[in-house]
């Protein structure tokens, strides 16, 4: 028997799994990324990591920061390749001020969630979060395995 692995589709580059543990999401957010030529070209191949990222606001800017984008061997030399450099979103000025607003009054958090292509352009999901208490975070692993079981038992009772 052999264990068959599941394919995402073709449009999204990475996943941050961890964050939907870590947190309960709110509102969901659209945004473009400011990458460098060996930046895409290493996102086409998928060596990218951002488990440990985190969007971060400064002087009416987002930034993601704490994403590692691995350099291509082929990367030119006379370029100064920096694999965890901060990078900046392209969002509006208005969803920056909603997103300072929330950040600041509510105590929500900026969570990046997934890096996908769209349209040729990579774009990155983020969302406004709030933390789960420890509790909240066995409840959802509670669900995750009651859903895993009934797969399960459904699949046998065919």
């Amino acid at each position: 028997m052999s264990k068959k692995k599941k394919k995402t589709p073709s449009n999204i580059i990475a996943v941050n799994k961890k964050s939907g543990y870590e947190f309960t999401f709110l509102e969901d957010i659209e945004a473009g990324l400011s990458l460098l030529g060996w930046e895409v070209k290493s996102l086409r191949q998928g060596k990218v990591q951002f488990n440990e990222s985190y969007v971060f606001i400064r002087n009416h800017q987002a930034e993601l920061i704490g994403t590692h984008i691995t350099p291509l061997l082929s990367a030119s030399t006379h370029v100064d390749t920096v694999p965890m450099r901060p990078r900046k979103l392209l969002l509006h000025k208005k969803e920056i001020a909603r997103l300072i607003g929330a950040t600041e009054r509510k105590g929500l958090t900026i969570v990046p969630r997934k890096l996908y292509w769209k349209n040729g352009k990579i774009k990155l999901l983020i969302s406004l979060a709030k933390g789960k208490n420890v509790h909240d975070k066995r409840q959802t692993e509670k669900a995750r395995d009651w859903n895993r079981d009934k797969q399960r038992l459904l699949k046998e009772n065919r």
